[in-house]
């Protein structure tokens, strides 16, 4: 019954902070205290960490995973998830780094934009290495079956995603008064 009601309710989190939480931050100015993509006191870290659950919860029945199978999946699906948050986060600092270098109207020195390059490339480096063992990890508790379904999944649930954050654009874009349209 708690898994049936965990399926439900973090789904509605989810289109809800999306969906109709950007709308209503578009309408709200923001002050100096508030995270600068706060969506009405939900950050994008906040929204992640929502969708990650889902995903989860979706998962048991997307496999098809009994529930002794599903308390070994949990754990290295878990890991999967941080080590992809990881890299995206690392990745997200070097890039931002970069930008201000780029940005502040000065030309940044060569070797510091080498530096940077450098650093990007290790962590996405890293990042190859952290997510193949993390996947091979998911992979020992799944059969071949799982296995492919696993991989459907993700893919699914990524778009799912995508969908969500659209939706969400084209809300918040409504909420201003602009056109419908997806962003290009």
């Amino acid at each position: 019954m708690r898994r049936y009601i965990s399926a439900r309710i973090i789904p509605f989190g989810v289109v809800l902070a999306l969906a109709i939480g950007a709308p209503l931050a578009a309408q709200t100015p923001r002050d100096a205290t508030q995270e600068p993509h706060d969506v009405n006191g939900i950050t994008p870290a906040e929204v992640q960490r929502m969708f990650d659950a889902y995903a989860l919860v979706q998962a048991q029945d997307a496999l098809s995973l009994p529930e002794a199978q599903y308390a070994r999946f949990v754990t290295r699906f878990k890991a999967l998830q941080d080590a992809r948050r990881r890299h995206v986060q690392g990745r997200a600092k070097i890039l931002g780094e970069l930008r201000r270098a780029m940005n502040n109207g000065q030309h940044p020195a060569e070797a510091f934009l080498s530096e940077q390059v450098k650093a990007l490339r290790d962590e996405d480096d890293r990042a190859a290495v952290d997510v193949r063992q993390a996947l091979d990890s998911v992979d020992e508790v799944l059969d071949a079956p799982q296995q492919a379904r696993f991989r459907l999944y993700e893919e699914r649930m990524e778009t799912r995603k995508l969908e969500l954050l659209i939706r969400a654009r084209q809300n918040a874009r409504k909420a201003r008064g602009g056109s419908s349209l997806p962003l290009q």
